[in-house]
């Protein structure tokens, strides 16, 4: 639990979701890290806008977002020489095999089925963490 709590201390984090409830749910499970700063976005050109002058640390991305999916925001992060440390996490309802199979192929470096349990995406967060 400690390890959780300063996993992304001093880390910038990018939640981009296009609902509501589930960006301000995980914004506010994230504010529980010590030090971490939190940016929120709600569709994928205002996710990638930000990635690109923020530059955060992590990235935690919806599939399904107006404007661009989080597959073409991640594949333009990981086409960005810039973002290369940036960690990348999928969280999505498409279905648990259809994420397993395509997340990785757009680069991401971890990724979470909706509806899931806050322990496991600080599993995720701390995996992230300590790869990048």
């Amino acid at each position: 639990m400690n390890d959780r709590k300063t996993a992304l201390a001093d880390k910038t984090v990018l939640v981009a979701d296009d609902d509501v409830e589930i960006l301000g749910l995980v914004t506010r499970h994230l504010s529980s890290y010590q030090g971490a700063r939190i940016l929120e976005a709600s569709d994928g050109e205002e996710a990638l806008r930000t990635v690109r002058r923020e530059r955060p640390d992590l990235v935690i991305l919806d599939v399904m977002m107006p404007g661009m999916t989080g597959w073409e925001v991640c594949r333009a992060i990981r086409e960005d020489e810039a973002l290369r440390a940036t960690g990348v996490i999928m969280l999505t309802g498409i279905g648990e095999r259809l994420n397993e199979m395509t997340s990785p192929l757009y680069g991401a470096d971890e990724y979470l089925d909706k509806p899931f349990e806050f322990e496991d995406l600080d599993d995720r967060i701390t995996a992230v963490a300590s790869k990048r």
